[in-house]
């Protein structure tokens, strides 16, 4: 496994190199030159001539790059051109938000999806509910179920705070009261689409001979769903997730903007608008790297759940 491991490391090098040079390049290429951003509309052609030289955006998108990504290494991605402040400064204080947003929505769908669909008691009532809630999660936009919440849950019951975020430090109770809202949200795509993957693998998994031999040795129903079905059944979303990972950072942008989040995905709208330049890239890569670390990391937990996998 240490090996494959090691493999896999190596192979993410070329491919970060050509993903980060496209986003690099797409950035520079569609959205203009930075110099014009800087200095805003009204600055005259001289000054952006003369900003150009100054900051070398004149040169080869190449070259270019290849500046950007040799201080990137070192850890220097820029400064800012909307606050003029480092661009570490501005992206690591809202990585946390997003990872532990992330976190607990792909914990949350997938526990869901393991104990909702394996419950050996009242399967037809609970596959019936289990497809609604999952259709619903796959068709209806994050957006919509966000504001849905919060006009349920903040607005009519008042059971929960409308938007924001609390950090630990200001206590459990009100970080988790600001954090239920936007991980339902985030997680109920999930949840539908880690149920339907989930519950095609449990049914066939369920037909095997191992499953009646279980049934055979006398033991009950909930411990061969949960201890012989369900890990088997489990694996392709463990796949799943890996591949997901794209989608679920998409998703992160729109539940933080909904409720107001101060995290990567709402820090890459506003660098959109603002045509933040630095701080778009600095996410991008983040997020480049950060999926191809998490389908690794899928790969090493397909092989813990299931020994019958050995990488090599």
């Amino acid at each position: 496994m240490v090996t494959h491991i090691l493999r896999r490391l190596l192979l993410m090098i070329p491919n970060i190199v050509l993903l980060t040079f496209l986003l690099f390049a797409g950035v520079t290429v569609f959205l203009g030159s930075p110099a014009s951003v800087m200095l805003g509309q009204e600055a005259s052609q001289e000054a952006v001539r003369q900003l150009n030289l100054e900051y070398g955006f004149d040169r080869p998108v190449v070259v270019q790059y290849l500046d950007w990504m040799g201080k990137a290494l070192q850890g220097d991605f820029g400064r800012s051109y909307s606050t003029n402040m480092s661009v570490s400064s501005a992206v690591l204080p809202a990585m946390p938000v997003t990872l532990e947003l992330a976190f607990w929505a792909i914990a949350l769908a997938v526990v869901l999806t393991a104990v909702i669909n394996s419950l050996p008691v009242g399967r037809r009532v609970i596959g019936s509910l289990s497809s609604t809630l999952s259709i619903i999660g796959i068709t209806i936009p994050n957006f919509m179920l966000g504001i849905s919440l919060i006009y349920v849950l903040s607005v009519q019951l008042r059971w929960l705070p409308t938007t924001g975020w609390v950090p630990w430090s200001a206590g459990v109770i009100p970080h988790l009261t600001h954090l239920i809202m936007p991980v339902l949200t985030l997680s109920a795509f999930y949840f539908g689409s880690f149920t339907l993957v989930y519950r095609a693998e449990y049914r066939m998994v369920y037909r095997q001979l191992f499953i009646r031999v279980a049934r055979a040795k006398g033991l009950s129903e909930t411990r061969v769903s949960f201890f012989h079905a369900l890990p088997n059944a489990i694996l392709p979303v463990i796949t799943y997730v890996g591949l997901s990972l794209g989608q679920l950072l998409g998703g992160a942008v729109v539940t933080e903007t909904v409720f107001s989040m101060p995290g990567i995905g709402r820090l890459f709208v506003s660098s959109i608008g603002t045509h933040d330049f630095p701080v778009m890239l600095a996410i991008g890569i983040l997020i480049i790297v950060g999926v191809m670390l998490m389908n690794l990391l899928a790969d090493i937990l397909y092989t813990i759940v299931n020994p019958q996998v050995r990488l090599g």
